[in-house]
């Protein structure tokens, strides 16, 4: 099958609904899921907000005005989600001091190759970011988007976008040539 084209995936959603869907899923699922992961970290949690992501998509198709491209579109309503479930993760915190937290028997995330040290690193890097420099470099040196695409999906400006993404790169490699 040829690359799906947004504009046939729209066409096809206003055509058929679930013929649509399904071109979404097959063009979008992986990489919403890897936009997600990298903001939450925890594979359950990315699961969640991605499933919750082309429910939203889905039932808001109708609003898609075109005012930005398709997938800006639905990377934003994938950020939002996972900035959700950082907000409401940020509200549920315990402190790793308390004994009744339980944090002792957490076990690691099945899904992160712990292994390749350097890659843990960049991800403890990028996960020490504030969350728009976070967005910006997960956008532009994961996704390679477009500082515009960026920018349409953060609700921002193409020169923020690349001041949080340069400034984002700059503590990374400061942080990756630090000691631990």
């Amino acid at each position: 099958m040829a690359a799906l084209n947004d504009k046939d995936i729209v066409s096809a959603l206003k055509k058929n609904a679930e013929n649509g869907f399904r071109l979404l899923m097959a063009k979008y699922k992986e990489a919403v899921y890897w936009h997600i992961r990298r903001l939450v970290v925890s594979h359950d949690d990315a699961q969640d907000a991605s499933q919750e992501t082309f429910v939203r998509v889905f039932r808001s198709f109708s609003q898609f005005k075109g005012e930005c491209s398709f997938s800006a579109w639905i990377y934003r309503i994938a950020t939002n989600e996972a900035l959700r479930i950082l907000e409401r993760r940020r509200s549920e915190r315990l402190s790793l001091d308390d004994p009744e937290a339980g944090t002792g028997s957490l076990m690691a995330d099945e899904y992160m190759d712990y292994s390749d040290l350097e890659a843990v690193k960049l991800q403890k890097a990028i996960l020490s970011l504030p969350a728009k420099q976070q967005l910006a470099f997960n956008l532009r040196y994961y996704d390679e988007m477009s500082y515009d695409e960026i920018a349409a999906i953060t609700d921002s400006t193409a020169a923020n976008v690349k001041a949080n993404y340069h400034t984002a790169k700059e503590k990374i490699i400061k942080y990756m040539n630090s000691t631990d």
